[in-house]
Order: structure tokens, then sequence, then C-alpha cells
């Protein structure tokens, strides 16, 4: 039986593309409308699985060429982030056979398959892809890595991308004298459609790693949304996810992770570190005249869109970059707009871990840091 996928993600098609092959199937895929339909003249599939949203030529336009002008009765499942009740209906109305919404399991599309063409589920279960999730869309996160040989949590990489499709993680090698490059490089190994390594042979310090591989992600036109995260995984991956369905289904161009204690929350700190923390913070709040609290957490995720505004130039501080995008965003949509455009959601976990790169001395060189900020943006 042959399958022809139509997804304008990468990595939603090459997910597919094995999953569906390593189960027996022939399958084609094309990144677009336009190019799907050259393929379902010349391959003659059995099945056609969709996307709506794509740029150009849309999942429905597809949808109608096949059942109005080919007349093809060929069955065609829709696989979409969609929900919008009026596009299922109009698809259905159009002759779809069924309408998949993403988030969704790759045993889920196996099963909607076997149901249409007949086949017992026994025959097509595939233990190996047990919880790996098709996401809504495509996120790349930036990992700034320096010096992190010894504590390069791998399992917990490979795991996320593993059972997350939808995730691309940049590793930003930031002029390691350690080996975290050649650990880097073995942990893409076999897995380099989820996880790349962008080496920068000099240290420049995390804003100017962080920088670089936003940049580098940007070029990729199938991610909607870029981050980045703190290889130490001080902030959970959940609760980085959590962060990217607030920013999916919301208007905000940033969401930022915050650290701020709150019942329920695993929210943990040295205790001296905590003291400076608060007193670096309050500093900040004042500099930004935005009523955000904690703008240093390293986890957020951001609208690709405001990449080439927020991240052309490069930061005046090579730790504390997190209050120029802040500033930045003040500078270029306005005080108000600025903070309607940012959000501060509470994590429900964040563990300082041992090993942190930035010391005691280096926190009290920020609040030197924080006078030049505030004089280059005044």
């Amino acid at each position: 039986m042959k399958i022809l996928a139509i997804d304008d993600q990468q990595l939603i098609l090459l997910s597919l593309e094995k999953h569906l092959t390593d189960l027996g199937f022939s399958i084609k895929c094309a990144s677009t409308g336009e190019e799907g339909l050259e393929l379902f003249d010349s391959y003659k599939p059995d099945i056609v699985i969709v996307d709506i949203n794509m740029d150009g030529m849309s999942g429905l336009d597809v949808v109608k060429h096949i059942r109005i002008e080919k007349k093809s009765q060929v069955k065609i499942l829709v696989l979409s982030g969609n929900t919008s009740e009026d596009t299922i209906i109009d698809g259905f109305d159009l002759g779809i056979d069924d309408y998949m919404k993403k988030p969704v399991s790759l045993n889920e599309v196996t099963v909607r398959i076997s149901r249409i063409f007949g086949i017992k589920i026994d025959k097509l279960q595939n233990k190996d892809t047990k919880d790996q999730m098709l996401q809504k869309r495509c996120v790349g996160v930036v990992i700034p890595c320096y010096n992190e040989e010894e504590r390069l949590l791998s399992k917990e990489f490979i795991d996320f991308v593993d059972s997350n499709l939808g995730y691309h993680l940049c590793f930003v090698n930031d002029g390691s004298t350690d080996k975290t490059l050649e650990v880097l490089n073995n942990l893409k190994k076999g897995r380099e459609t989820n996880i790349s390594v962008y080496n920068c042979e000099k240290n420049g310090g995390k804003a100017e790693a962080v920088r670089q591989g936003v940049l580098h992600l940007a070029k990729d036109p199938q991610l909607d949304y870029i981050g980045y995260l703190d290889a130490d995984l001080s902030t959970d991956f959940r609760d980085f996810d959590d962060l990217v369905k607030t920013i999916e289904t919301s208007d905000f161009k940033i969401v930022s992770g915050s650290r701020m204690s709150r019942m329920g929350a695993d929210i943990t700190k040295e205790s001296a570190r905590k003291i400076i923390s608060k007193t670096i913070n309050l500093i900040i709040r004042t500099i930004l005249g935005m009523p955000f609290n904690d703008t240093q957490c390293g986890a957020k995720i951001m609208d690709k869109d405001i990449v080439k505004h927020m991240f052309n130039d490069k930061f005046i501080s090579a730790w504390i970059f997190d209050v120029e995008i802040f500033i930045r965003m003040r500078k270029h949509y306005g005080k108000k707009k600025a903070i309607s455009y940012i959000c501060e959601q509470p994590l429900k976990r964040w563990i300082h871990a041992d090993g942190s790169k930035l010391s005691m001395k280096d926190s009290i060189k920020i609040v030197g840091q924080l006078g030049q900020i505030a004089l280059h943006y005044k």
C-alpha cells in the first residue's frame, strides 16, 4: 500500500516516513501542496496524508483539487494543528476520510490508517514508537554549552527528542576546552534531524553563544518558534513544553520562565545566591520600567518573527543579555505593547544545578554590567 504525505515541516515528514516505512508501507513525501499534487499523478497513492496550514496551496486546496478536479476517491487523512471547527467541517464536506489533530502520537496515526485500510491493528504495532508525538508546531531550542563534558545530561536530551518529534535541539559549543564538542557530536549521531551542533571555535560567553544559535536556527523555514534552555536542565523539559503550549495558544511573542517561588512549586536556590538574585532583580526592574520579576531565567520561547529585531546586534553583557532582549522589545514595540507581548510564566520546578559557571564574584560584576546596559539603551 502506498502513502503520500504532504506537510511543510520536515521534522513531521521525516518522522512519518521512518515510522510508516518501518511498518512496511511505501511512502513518498512532499513539502508543498503543489509538489504533492505532482507526486499524486505519478505515484498514484492509496492514501494521502495532508496538513492544512501550509504556505502557498493549503491542505484544503489539495483536497479540493483531488476530489473535484481529479475526481479521485483516494483515501484522504488530514493531519493538522488546525483545530478550527469550521475547517474540520469544510474538510469533511470536501470528502476527507479522517481528521487528526496535532499533537498526536505516531501509534494513533497507525491506528487511523489501519482503520481506513481495514488492516488488523496488531499487524501494525511498533513498540519503538510508543509515546512518540507529532507536535502542533516545530520548535527550535538553543542549548549553550561551555565545558559541559562531565555534566551534560545526554540521556535526558535523547529521551526528549525521541518522544517529541516536533523539536530540534541545537547545541552551541562555546569554545569549550574539554571534550564537550566530542560529547555533542556523539549525542547527535543517528538523530541529525532533531539534534544539531553549532561550533564556536572561541569562547564568546553565553550571550553570544545563544545569539549565534538563535540566528542559525532562524534560517530553518520549518521552525515556528525558537527558544533557549540551559544545558544543566535546571528548568525541567515538562516546564519548557508548557511555555511552548502557552505561546502556541496566545498572541505573546515571548514566554519566559519564572523561578519566583509559589505554593506547589519545587524552586530551590542557595541562600546567598537567593539574596543576590533578589537584589539584581530589583535593579533590573528599575532599569526596565516594566513589571517583570525574573528576566534571567534560562528558559524562554519566542515567536520566530522577532528574532531579527532582538538578536541581529551583539549584546553588551555576556551573561544578562535577557535584560537586553526585554529592553529591545520595549524600544521596538513601545512599552505598552512590549508588556502585552511578554508573558512571564511560573515554573513548577527549577533546581540550581551544581557546577554553575556563574560564580558569586560574577554575580557582583553583574551590577556594573547593568549600569552599562542602562547607559547604552538610555
